[in-house]
């Protein structure tokens, strides 16, 4: 249960990170959907956020020695996430007062996709390193 906790912390610190950087930018960086920018937009939040995600399992990993690290962050973090942002997104009014009601659909979508690459990034790492004898 112990290890679980580390990971639980490490995902939540990952929420944070994320939901802070809308709060703090979201009306800058988020695009309407239907707009010309729109595609450009969330791709590129995309590519940053798996950038994010893949420096941050590794240095996880330098914190966590055990198997399947890798994999228990990945699952945790998307629970912590999923489960967080269920009600930041059901209060957006107050925790993303600056953003319009199509950036917040612009958000969600990026979202969506953010979870996903929060499974599969870690998932593939581990797959990495089993091929290269580190797990």
């Amino acid at each position: 249960m112990k290890g679980y906790i580390v990971t639980a912390v490490w995902g939540l610190i990952v929420w944070l990170f994320a939901t802070l950087f809308f709060v703090l930018f979201g009306d800058r960086v988020l695009v309407s959907p239907g707009t010309n920018h729109y595609v450009i937009s969330i791709v590129l939040l995309l590519i940053y956020t798996g950038l994010v995600l893949w420096g941050a399992t590794y240095v996880y990993l330098l914190f966590d020695k055990t198997k399947k690290a890798a994999l228990k962050f990945g699952v945790i973090g998307t629970i912590i996430g999923l489960a967080l942002d269920t009600f930041s997104l059901s209060n957006h009014q107050f925790i993303f007062p600056k953003l319009s009601d199509s950036q917040i659909i612009a958000f969600t979508a990026w979202m969506s996709f953010a979870y996903a690459l929060y499974l599969l990034i870690p998932a593939m790492i581990y797959k990495k390193r089993s091929v290269l004898g580190r797990e």
